[in-house]
């Protein structure tokens, strides 16, 4: 869960997810609906899914591995989690590199390289494996990270509490704010969309991602004029705006009369949507028509791209 996801935004959805999946053997039999719903919120899918099946390689073992290779077999974890776990649970000697770590080694020894390139990886796994003292792998790993969590904080490092600002050549030559070097090419992509609000009888309109969908399968989500070409008068309740990394979206949410072949959506009932895996997308437009001022839209004149 805290692969790219801030951990106080983390807790919540830990504690939810943990006493519905108290152990290994409960989240490798979940139905994949129920697992989706208990990790909506969280994004990146994937890793719910990759997580479920970590679990189902377990239970077929029938213990967790106790080697690195094995567990970097494991469904979803990569080289970082895997030397996390091997060396903190284990042990064993294997240097992690993170954000933290990397930005500590960088400032440790001045190197400018670019930490967010495959060469910067390399190097700076190279630098954390030659420092790491194999005799007691888990508590150095865990001092690194934690010292570049709460000391050499990426804006204003605190130098003068740090146990290692001494042998620190960015401290000592007063670079530390240069450092790590980081030089990612990013292009914003802006585009605005139109979300069909079809409601009657305390159920809405939505439509499930197939399972062989490359974004998000198994999801609810609320239709647009992809999937309801033929739609009649409509009237705008609202909008709101929504990032993905570099995308930035802003929906306008349209309430349209129920059409009388809604395939391929279907009709689910309001009061189960927190049972459901919907996308945060579905989530953020309930809340714009649940609002109090927004329940009854004035019917205007449908914007062109509702044809």
């Amino acid at each position: 869960m805290l692969q790219q996801t801030r951990v106080s935004a983390v807790i919540p959805y830990y504690e939810h997810f943990m006493t519905r999946f108290p152990d290994v053997a409960s989240l490798a039999e979940a139905p994949e609906q129920d697992l989706l719903a208990h990790w909506a919120g969280l994004g990146y899918y994937y890793r719910a899914r990759n997580l479920q099946r970590a679990a189902q390689a377990i239970v077929t073992s029938g213990a967790f591995p106790r080697d690195y290779e094995a567990i970097r077999a494991l469904p979803g974890i990569g080289d970082y989690t895997a030397s996390a776990i091997a060396s903190i649970s284990f042990d064993l000697p294997h240097a992690v590199l993170d954000g933290n770590v990397s930005r500590v080694l960088s400032r440790l020894l001045a190197d400018a390289t670019n930490i967010a390139s495959t060469a910067g990886k390399r190097n700076f796994t190279a630098i954390a494996r030659n420092l790491l003292d194999a005799g007691q792998a888990g508590a150095f790993n865990q001092a690194v990270m934690e010292l570049g969590a709460i000391v050499c904080l990426p804006k204003n490092p605190q130098c003068l509490v740090c146990p290692i600002s001494e042998q620190c050549v960015a401290r000592q030559t007063g670079t530390q704010n240069n450092f790590p070097v980081k030089i990612v090419p990013r292009k914003s992509v802006q585009e605005s969309r139109i979300l069909f609000w079809a409601e009657r009888d305390g159920h809405v309109l939505a439509w499930q991602r197939p399972p062989e969908s490359r974004l998000m399968p198994g999801f609810w989500e609320l239709p647009e004029r992809e999937q309801l070409p033929h739609l009649g008068p409509s009237a705008k309740i609202g909008s709101f705006r929504h990032s993905i990394t570099f995308h930035k979206y802003l929906f306008e949410v349209w309430r349209v009369s129920a059409p009388s072949d809604p395939a391929p959506c279907q009709w689910i009932d309001l009061a189960r949507l927190k049972d459901l895996p919907v996308s945060t997308v579905f989530r953020k437009a309930h809340r714009v028509v649940s609002a109090p001022d927004r329940r009854k839209a004035t019917v205007r004149a449908a914007p062109a791209s509702l044809g």
